[in-house]
């Protein structure tokens, strides 16, 4: 069977964005410094080596006041995206006391998202940080990324999920296999979340905590968004609202529960 045009549409626009220069380069993205940081926050940049060989860029977002300690999120973007993108959750994350890292996954292509690569890539980047309590949190198919290196992690605490996407089976199959607490901020189903083919992912374990963000797309999960992610995928609210400083007041108050070992379980 051919596949339909509009099933291809929003794969299309991303790799051509992606071809095109719209996305962000990994390594402009961490050579830029974010701006309108709240009080009290610092970024620093720097570079791991991946196991197969390219160089992932991240960033570390610390509360200045706040000593050194062993409890890290690491802080995922989406399907060729960077992790500008994120910085807007990772900055709030850390005004509240959290150290964040985001990350550019350097081995996706446009042809393939490598999420099992990505989501190694995530733990050894929590490794490289001596993270020995770990939320891994991720938007879209960082979130499937961050549910597998949850799985594999024995340092994980939790997992926090924005509007995960599932490939291939991926995350159900590391779902079933899940015992430690997922929380799971879902938007409606449209176009970008593969019509919300990730319900079948919390419901495959006991250990996921969903909240579903009612009128939320895809794109209100990134912090900020581009006009990319507005042209290519739907909005369910069918308005210019975002509901993004919610879904980050959300995400702030699951990490800090599954910090503090207060999340867990199916309300």
């Amino acid at each position: 069977m051919k596949p339909r045009l509009g099933t291809l549409y929003p794969f299309l626009l991303m790799l051509l964005g992606g071809c095109s220069g719209l996305l962000l380069r990994p390594d402009a993205a961490a050579r830029t410094t974010p701006a309108d940081l709240p009080a009290g926050v610092q970024v620093a940049a720097g570079q791991l080596r991946s196991s197969t060989g390219c160089t992932i860029d991240y960033r570390r977002y610390r509360p200045a006041a706040t000593a050194d300690g062993d409890a890290w999120v690491i802080l995922a973007h989406g399907f060729l995206r960077s992790q500008q993108r994120m910085q807007g959750l990772a900055a709030a994350l850390a005004a509240d006391g959290m150290q964040v890292a985001t990350l550019d996954f350097c081995n996706q292509k446009p042809w393939a998202g490598r999420h099992v690569q990505n989501g190694r890539d995530m733990l050894a980047l929590a490794r490289h940080l001596g993270a020995e309590r770990v939320v891994y949190a991720g938007f879209s198919a960082g979130g499937l990324a961050a549910l597998l290196a949850g799985r594999a992690d024995a340092n994980t605490v939790g997992i926090l999920t924005l509007d995960l996407v599932d490939a291939g089976g991926l995350g159900l199959g590391a779902a079933r296999q899940l015992d430690k607490p997922l929380v799971a901020l879902v938007g409606q189903p449209t176009n970008c979340n593969a019509g919300g083919n990730a319900a079948a992912v919390y419901a495959s374990t006991a250990h996921a905590q969903v909240a579903p963000i009612a009128g939320a797309g895809h794109c209100d999960f990134e912090s900020p968004t581009d006009g990319l992610c507005e042209l290519v995928c739907a909005d369910p609210d069918g308005a210019a609202a975002s509901h993004r400083q919610a879904i980050i007041a959300d995400a702030a108050a699951a990490v800090s529960a599954l910090l503090g070992g207060t999340a867990g379980g199916r309300p």
